[in-house]
């Protein structure tokens, strides 16, 4: 009967644990989570289906040399990221750049997966700035719009870079 009533308990707790937003596993927890890596082949498949186009000063994928454009170890939110904002924005959009070396580091970067950079056009630019919340300067100056799923654009001048913390609604 004790052995019952500890095993019962013991449910009760895991329950508490793993039930839907509650519990210490819910939440916060859930977004830091390893993101999901997708290969250079699958991101550019998820492009073509949506509609996105690509390109690099180098006119290669080589994740090692910096003037190509690779999405070799992209997160998969962030290759849905970026369907997403097409389908929304109704933009034509064109990736200049992926998980390549070359860009700054740091945990949420390009070489980790969470950065695609879009190349300028009126009708993105519009979108970002009319869509989204203005929320100040980054630290190297370029201003940055927050959407409501909280990933953010950056625009550096010549380009989006756009950090994707998940897919936007996917």
């Amino acid at each position: 009967m004790k052995t019952r009533s500890v095993l019962t308990a013991l449910f009760l707790v895991l329950g508490a644990l793993f039930a839907p937003g509650f519990g210490v596993l819910s939440g916060a927890a859930q977004a830091q989570a390893a993101p999901v890596k997708i290969t250079h082949a699958t991101a550019t498949s998820m492009f073509r289906q949506a509609g996105i186009t690509w390109s690099s000063s180098g006119g290669c994928s080589d994740r090692n040399n910096p003037t190509c454009t690779s999405f070799e170890q992209l997160n998969l939110a962030t290759a849905q990221g970026a369907q997403t904002l097409r389908s929304a924005s109704g933009c034509a959009l064109n990736i200049t750049g992926g998980t390549e070396t070359g860009h700054a580091s740091g945990t949420y970067s390009h070489w980790n997966g969470y950065k695609l950079d879009y190349a300028k056009s009126t009708c993105l630019t519009g979108y970002v700035k009319n869509t989204f919340a203005y929320i100040g300067v980054r630290g190297d100056g370029a201003p940055m719009w927050q959407s409501g799923s909280g990933n953010v654009y950056a625009d550096e001048g010549n380009h989006w870079d756009v950090l994707y913390y998940n897919c936007g609604g996917c």
